[in-house]
């Protein structure tokens, strides 16, 4: 065998069958007890609501990646757009 090569394991980009089975039960608790999680958000203050809301959230929404967005003065890619308008649309 080469130095390096690796035999038996996963392929590439197949699951884990550890990390889908608690998934599933982590869905299945979840689903199961829906009503008393309802209850327990009524219970919160609204701020304490929307801080729980969020924070569960990140395990069922994806989260997007920040981006910055920085210019320079010697950037020639960006096209100033001017708009004019005429006196007389102005005045009317």
């Amino acid at each position: 065998m080469a130095k390096g090569m690796k035999t038996g394991g996963r392929a590439k980009g197949a699951p884990n069958k550890d990390t889908a089975e608690i998934r599933q039960n982590f869905q299945l608790l979840i689903e199961n007890n829906l009503a008393t999680l309802e209850n327990d958000l009524k219970a919160l203050t609204p701020k304490e609501r929307i801080k729980a809301v969020l924070d569960l959230s990140r395990f069922v929404l994806p989260t997007l990646k920040s981006t910055d967005l920085n210019f320079s003065e010697n950037n020639n890619n960006i096209n100033p757009i001017l708009i004019t308008f005429d006196n007389d649309l102005i005045n009317q």
